[in-house]
């Protein structure tokens, strides 16, 4: 996470200020379709984060493995890649 750390660490805390704004917005009784275009635009945001990472994650783990040489250690960061892929994906 060297590369975009900082990136991770802002859109984070853009995140939580929508996601207080939200708990708000349901507090206050606002409109429900309001509430869920808000709730969309944080699905959004976290999916960005989520692609930070993931990148970060090719390009130091999956890289470190690759550059190991070692067979055993490539096919586990290839399938935890896979894996997480997946989860990212659903």
């Amino acid at each position: 996470m060297k590369e975009n750390r900082q990136k991770t660490l802002d859109r984070l805390a853009r995140l939580e200020g929508q996601v207080r704004g939200i708990a708000k917005m349901v507090s206050e009784d606002r409109y429900c379709v309001d509430i869920l275009a808000q709730t969309a635009a944080v699905r959004s945001a976290l999916k960005a984060v989520e692609r930070l990472i993931l990148e970060d994650h090719a390009h130091h783990c999956v890289q470190a493995a690759i550059d190991s040489g070692d067979p055993a250690e490539q096919q586990a960061k290839f399938q935890e890649l896979i894996a997480l892929l997946q989860k990212t994906q659903a």
